[in-house]
């Protein structure tokens, strides 16, 4: 019997047509290029869903125009703000089982004590990033 992937290790793209599409081993900032070559196509409509584990805080800001953001924390613990069109923050903590929706358009960042683990469903079309 094969190992089941890991959602750590092995990202999945849910796509037009209600598919689910186990992605090739993430191996760093460059996968994400190849990543909207592959499944460019579904547009607005396809979510990457992925999990990350963090030890420090995000080093930069990021924003997804085209979508809302779930993120769902499941080990540790984080602190995800926000920043809004009109300049406004807020901030929320997310503990394991909790989780945030950072809408279209909000520039959104973590910070993180000691350790955290989270799921991601990014529409991810036009995403942007800006220094912390």
């Amino acid at each position: 019997m094969t190992q089941p992937p890991r959602l750590d290790e092995r990202f999945i793209h849910l796509g037009l047509g209600a598919t689910a599409v186990p992605q090739p081993p993430f191996d760093g900032v460059e996968w994400y290029d190849a990543y909207g070559e592959r499944h460019g196509a579904d547009g607005r409509e396809g979510r990457l869903v992925s999990q990350y584990t963090f030890t420090e805080g995000w080093p930069g800001w990021e924003m997804h125009p085209a979508g809302e953001e779930v993120v769902i924390c499941t080990a540790g613990e984080m602190e995800l703000t926000q920043e809004f069109p009109d300049g406004r923050r807020e901030s929320v903590t997310l503990r394991p089982g909790e989780y945030a929706i950072n809408p279209p358009g909000v520039w959104h960042i973590a910070d993180i004590a000691q350790e955290a683990t989270a799921i991601f469903i990014t529409a991810g079309e036009g995403t942007q990033h800006r220094p912390r």
